[in-house]
């Protein structure tokens, strides 16, 4: 295989990651009686966490590209489901902070802590080396996708 091949093997090999990851993530959200948006919405709320970032309703939605009435739903499935919580801000009486639960979490590592602890164990196998030249092309082709397909027009369509 040549050079370019090679390298469209990989861009295509990461394509059936995401895509088997995806229907993954679809079973979990129909087996625990979500929408799909619902587990991106926990997914970036334990982002934002994980990152030190406060996160509110605005935040969320700007994220998942959902309007004010959509994201209010979606927040209020995920705290009638025990999946999140809604804090007032201490700092700012007027600002509520969302917070993913205990139990919530505890599903999602059910779910998929096993294929975490098997991506994990094999990047134990990699040297520094390799380990920095995947993440370098994870977070490259992460920026590339990110500009590439911008945000959705009226259509839905990139």
């Amino acid at each position: 295989m040549d050079e370019q091949g090679s390298e469209r093997e990989i861009v295509h090999l990461l394509r059936r990651v995401t895509v088997e990851f995806g229907l993954r993530q679809a079973e979990f959200a129909a087996r625990n009686g979500m929408h799909p948006t619902d587990v991106r919405a926990l997914i970036c709320l334990l982002d934002a966490e994980r990152n030190g970032t406060e996160a509110t309703a605005g935040r969320l939605g700007a994220e998942l590209g959902l309007n004010s009435a959509g994201t209010t739903s979606l927040i209020d499935r995920l705290e009638r489901l025990g999946h999140l919580t809604r804090t007032r801000d201490a700092r700012d009486r007027r600002r509520v902070l969302l917070s993913v639960t205990p139990q919530a979490v505890d599903l999602g590592w059910a779910a998929f802590g096993p294929v975490i602890g098997s991506a994990e164990a094999l990047l134990r196998g990699f040297d520094a080396a390799e380990v920095a030249a995947v993440r370098r092309f994870l977070l490259g082709f992460h920026a590339a996708v990110s500009q590439e397909l911008g945000p959705a027009d009226s259509t839905g369509r990139p």
